[in-house]
């Protein structure tokens, strides 16, 4: 069994997603949208800016793990889910304790120097101003996570497209399965068993055993 999870697993955790009415493209008080702000192009031009948003709204330091979170860790220890492929930044599931977890996207709980290779904390960029400084060579410390204009980690990709291709049963959760690529990882899947699980209707439902149209926390409630 693997798992592939999107915004709807973090946002049953209190962190909004992008597309939905009070996600982060909806928000208010930036001069940017958001997904301008999210460019590599805009952390390069405008590094105040950027960091001035990912601090305030894409770090969410006081957010915990969820029944969704918690159960697929429960799955993974007794040796029945394999992998989690998730396209969240946000360390929840390794904070329930799951330990085979594909970061597409990659983590806020990683922001790497760009000179030296050093890397920090979550905490460590939060306490920080401005544009965060390695306290080691003074180079630019970004955030280990995928901007617009960015490409997907290779090694994680081929991972995903591993776990996916190599499962009996898959369960997509919490995504609706429009952004690519990382929505495109479901075609590899060649497995028996697939169920969806997504408050909004998606491409894949009409291919599942079965769908779950309900807060995946809820539907992980066993």
């Amino acid at each position: 069994m693997a798992f592939f999870g999107g915004a709807g697993v973090s946002t049953a955790s209190g962190i909004p997603d992008f597309r939905s009415l009070n996600g982060l493209y909806n928000q208010r008080g930036y001069t940017y949208a958001p997904e301008t702000m999210l460019s590599h192009s805009f952390y390069v031009s405008h590094p105040e800016e950027f960091f001035d948003f990912y601090r305030h709204v894409m770090c969410v330091p006081d957010a915990k793990p969820n029944r969704c979170h918690y159960k697929l860790a429960e799955l993974e220890a007794a040796g029945k889910l394999a992998a989690v492929v998730t396209q969240n930044i946000d360390g929840l599931h390794q904070a329930a304790g799951s330990k085979r977890v594909i970061e597409l996207h990659g983590s806020t709980h990683r922001n790497v120097c760009q000179r030296c290779g050093a890397v920090y904390s979550q905490e460590w960029v939060l306490a920080s101003e401005g544009v965060p400084r390695c306290g080691r060579c003074g180079g630019a410390v970004k955030p280990d996570v995928v901007l617009y204009e960015e490409s997907l980690n290779e090694r994680d990709l081929v991972a995903a497209m591993e776990a996916i291709a190599s499962c009996d049963l898959l369960v997509i959760g919490g995504t609706s399965l429009v952004v690519y690529p990382a929505a495109g990882l479901v075609q590899y899947f060649r497995g028996d068993d697939l169920v969806v699980c997504n408050l909004q209707p998606t491409p894949q439902d009409a291919a599942a055993n079965l769908v779950c149209a309900c807060d995946i926390s809820e539907a992980f409630d066993f």
